[in-house]
């Protein structure tokens, strides 16, 4: 009797021990629905709903089908900026062609008075992430003295042009002595490619009525939340197009054309 209690006794702690590693695990793991280089030249078709995406997290950024605007995720809800500028939560019915998302959980606290521009922020960032091999998802909030925004109007007759020769098109956006949420990531170089790397951040503004791609900002108070993760995960469209595209092209340039929103 007691070795059959013991041997009970072993199963419920291993049970309890792989449920905690598999919450670890979901708690530091970046998800990745699509692929980014394929998205930039071209791939705008959704294949991955945000029922699922809601799924692999509750904080991050991506694009709505057919290159509809500029998508935000925080605290669990999916926002969608169009090109007119309208912001809403979307259909939960919706899907994506790329986004990327995680649990965020926040491991390290800063908060910023001084007046930084968006290079100025991207070094401070620098100096206080200092492993650069490292995934961090980070949030900030706060007071902004400008805030400059940019989003994609939608795109319906195929082939889909690449993004980086669709600059002209953008819509910008500029907000002055405004409060509200840049959701983004820091992405390593070596994930180049599936991911874009660097710097990366999404607006959406207190009020939930503003949003888009981050072009530029002028910070005033703002508090930084930063989450480190050591995974990633990437779900990869299984299409026609995606099966057909060219990967040899460098699409490095692009990508940097693409994140500035401006062709040089």
């Amino acid at each position: 009797m007691i070795c059959h209690i013991k041997v009970y006794i072993l199963i419920f702690f291993s049970f309890i021990c792989t449920v905690n590693a598999q919450q670890i695990a979901r708690e530091n793991t970046l998800f990745t629905a699509g692929h980014a280089s394929a998205f930039i030249g071209g791939l705008y078709d959704a294949f991955y709903t945000y029922k699922d995406l809601k799924l692999k997290g509750d904080f991050g950024l991506g694009a709505p089908d057919q290159l509809d605007g500029e998508i935000l995720i925080l605290k669990g809800k999916i926002y969608q900026t169009q090109s007119s500028g309208k912001t809403f939560e979307v259909d939960p019915n919706g899907s994506t062609p790329f986004s990327v998302v995680n649990f965020f959980k926040t491991d390290r606290v800063l908060k910023v008075t001084k007046t930084l521009h968006k290079n100025q922020l991207y070094a401070y960032l620098d100096s206080v992430l200092t492993n650069k091999n490292a995934i961090y998802a980070i949030h900030i909030y706060g007071e902004f003295d400008l805030i400059r925004t940019r989003a994609f109007p939608k795109v319906t007759q195929k082939p889909y042009t690449p993004l980086a020769e669709m600059l002209s098109l953008q819509h910008f956006f500029n907000f002055e002595r405004i409060n509200g949420d840049l959701v983004g990531y820091y992405i390593p170089a070596f994930m180049e490619g599936e991911n874009i790397s660097g710097y990366h951040f999404h607006f959406l503004s207190v009020d939930k009525q503003h949003g888009g791609h981050i072009i530029e900002l002028l910070t005033n108070r703002i508090t930084i939340e930063i989450d480190q993760l050591s995974n990633f995960n990437v779900a990869l469209p299984q299409t026609t197009a995606f099966k057909n595209f060219d990967f040899k092209k460098d699409r490095t340039e692009e990508v940097k054309k693409v994140e500035n929103g401006k062709a040089n």
